[in-house]
């Protein structure tokens, strides 16, 4: 009865995103307060709808309803608890339910916390997220319900893909759910602005608010899924330009850029229309990556679905909002005024060539990623993989980091170049240095890794250039300069601190791709061998047991210089009800580094194992830099100017002229 409940609250969820989605729009046209009024309540009970189906599936799991065909495809009575939970959207059905929950959440949001928003504005806003949620909606009940029933339940469910029953999948997908459907406030305040016909720094101010907060999170799925194909599929590395990878990394790129051109919008009221084309194409991404992930046109451990009718559908969907957006720009952003002038050489003109460098780095992932499959569907077949993103990718990012801790020190409208340079020189000879000192320590074979880790300093200390130089300590002492930074924006420091994880998070990237250590060979219990400046010794096999897998655990000691330093276990595991085997890397961290260890089959000499490892020096860096990143985006949410309008330009004022 709970699920059929869940079923229904759906079906009226679609119902009254209709009514979201029209009602509010004529009652804009007509100005009638009273339809306009429908689009916060009709969002808020959206939301309570959704939650309601939603619940009521993982109800379904929890208590191993296999009457469904969702939980006997995604399921089992002895899977963990946490793993029932999250099967919930380890499949397209339950991701799907998920995704339309966060996108009620984010439209109740703007209805409750969009207090200061002109009644026009927010309805036009609230109704364009209903057109997203009906799209959606329909989608889920006409292709994807989860809540279709077999006329003859299971005795018991065919268990969960064994690589998703992990903790950082558990995380993962919501916290990259946020970010992609976050975006899609951007876009319906963009398409609201189209609407209306009118933009302005208050504008900027309300939307900028969403756009960090969706930044924020996608930052998170996207490093937590790194993290998790790092640990988990046992390939020893972060990134390997995965399709659906590039999919949630294009959408973080123009939303990068989207929230450097919001602040330009805000401060000087320029760089509207340009603007506007961004918070479309952050959330077109977001649905091209949702698109590729459950279309069936890639095969990837990330895709959901292989359905190609669920494919055709969201093709339609993404072709109506992406299309429908782009068409309405065009036909609306001649009448937007452009906003104010200023000189290239200043801190809008920084902020402009950082958008530059993102947007066409979007454009090349977005490249890479979509020839093979237009390829492909011609017949023909072209692979693009790491060396064409690393040698066009990677170029672009690096002048975008080359020019990151400018932009601060620049003034708006016109800035001094030489003045920069001062307050950035003591930074400058420091990378230079850290870089130098390397290139001597290691030769010619790492010039490229000396330059790179002297870029990621050059980050790292040039984010905090601008703190210094406004705390003026050489001028004014301690005592002062403390309290002139005390009564910075929470936003400056901000801001700092998630350029220094750039910086971090390169450093970590650089130093474990040039210096890692590598060893791939056949051990059996006793034998040893040596990785980087560590001896690993093979101690031996014993079998175990989970809840719903056997598994073979491998114990192994690493010592340096004689002396044990940890044992870490790369364990390999069978899935007795999807018959499927996996590996479990054995990690241990030391320090900012990792020492990691994966299983591969049996060797050739009876009784060896196969066996992969790395001495992974800083390699944690890449996520602690992430998690900067996140705090800085966290800090700068909490300043209070996000909170209140935007500021009026002063009137100007005749010069009043005193007499002698």
């Amino acid at each position: 009865m709970i699920v059929e409940f869940g079923h229904f609250a759906l079906i009226l969820a679609l119902a009254v995103a209709v009514a979201q989605s029209i009602l509010p729009i004529v009652g804009f046209f007509r100005r009638d307060p009273a339809l306009m009024a429908v689009a916060p309540k009709a969002s808020l009970m959206q939301l309570l709808l959704v939650a309601i189906a939603f619940s009521a599936l993982t109800y379904a799991y929890l208590v191993s309803d296999f009457s469904l065909v969702n939980v006997v495809e995604n399921s089992h009575s002895e899977k963990p608890l946490i793993f029932k939970i999250s099967g919930v959207w380890g499949n397209h059905e339950g991701s799907m339910l998920l995704w339309v929950l966060i996108l009620a959440l984010f439209g109740a949001a703007v209805a409750v916390f969009g207090g200061n928003l002109p009644q026009t504005l927010k309805a036009n806003v609230l109704a364009v997220q209903g057109w997203i949620s009906t799209a959606f909606l329909a989608f889920i009940l006409t292709t994807s319900n989860p809540f279709h029933r077999l006329a003859e339940p299971a005795m018991e469910g065919n268990d969960l893909n064994p690589v998703l029953q992990d903790v950082g999948l558990a995380i993962h997908p919501p916290l990259l759910y946020l970010g992609y459907v976050g975006f899609s406030i951007a876009f319906a305040f963009a398409i609201a602005a189209l609407i209306e016909g009118r933009i302005d720094a208050a504008w900027a101010r309300w939307v900028r608010p969403w756009v960090l907060a969706a930044w924020i999170f996608l930052t998170a799925g996207i490093a937590m899924g790194s993290y998790w194909a790092y640990y988990e599929l046992g390939w020893g590395g972060f990134w390997f330009w995965d399709p659906v990878e590039n999919a949630s990394l294009m959408p973080w790129l123009v939303g990068t850029a989207l929230l450097h051109s919001a602040v330009v919008m805000e401060k000087r009221e320029a760089l509207k229309v340009w603007t506007i084309l961004l918070a479309i194409l952050a959330f077109s991404l977001s649905l091209l990556g949702t698109f590729l992930v459950r279309s069936g046109v890639l095969t990837s451990v990330h895709a959901f679905a292989t359905d190609p009718t669920r494919g055709v559908f969201i093709l339609a969907i993404l072709c109506l909002f992406i299309g429908g957006g782009f068409a309405m720009f065009a036909v609306r952003a001649g009448t937007l005024r452009q906003g104010g002038l200023f000189a290239p050489l200043s801190r809008e003109g920084a902020l402009v060539l950082n958008n530059v460098f993102l947007t066409v780095a979007a454009g090349v992932v977005l490249f890479g990623t979509l020839v093979p499959l237009i390829v492909s569907a011609f017949g023909g077949a072209i692979s693009v993989g790491a060396p064409y993103f690393n040698t066009v990718f990677g170029p672009l990012f690096g002048a975008t980091l080359l020019v990151v801790p400018f932009g601060p020190l620049l003034a708006w409208k016109r800035g001094n170049l030489l003045g920069a340079l001062e307050r950035l020189w003591a930074v400058f000879a420091f990378a230079a240095l850290i870089g130098l000192g390397i290139a001597w320590l290691n030769g010619a074979t790492h010039l490229l890794a000396a330059v790179g880790l002297g870029g990621a300093v050059w980050v790292l200390v040039g984010a905090f250039a601008e703190l210094w130089s406004r705390a003026r300590f050489r001028q004014v002492g301690l005592a002062v300069g403390f309290r002139r930074l005390a009564g910075l924006p929470r936003s400056a420091f901000g801001t700092a601190l998630a350029h220094a994880g750039l910086g971090v998070t390169l450093l970590g990237i650089v130093s474990t791709s040039a210096f890692q250590s590598e060893a791939i060979l056949e051990m059996k219990p006793g034998d040893t061998a040596t990785v980087g400046g560590y001896s690993v010794t093979f101690d031996g096999v014993r079998n175990g047991a989970g809840p719903n897998y056997t598994e073979q655990v491998v114990s192994m000691t690493v010592r340096q210089g004689g002396t044990v330093q940890f044992i870490v276990e790369p364990t390999r595991r069978f899935y007795t009800t999807r018959q499927m085997p996996t590996t479990e890397a054995g990690i241990r961290t030391h320090g900012l580094s990792q020492f990691y260890v994966t299983l591969g089959g049996e060797g050739r000499q009876t009784g060896s194992l196969v066996v992969r490892m790395w001495d992974k020096p800083l390699v944690t860096l890449i996520w602690l830099g992430a998690l900067a990143m996140m705090a800085g985006g966290a800090l700068s949410l909490t300043d209070r100017r996000l909170r209140v309008g935007a500021p009026k330009p002063a009137r100007q004022v005749a010069p009043v002229i005193v007499a002698d």
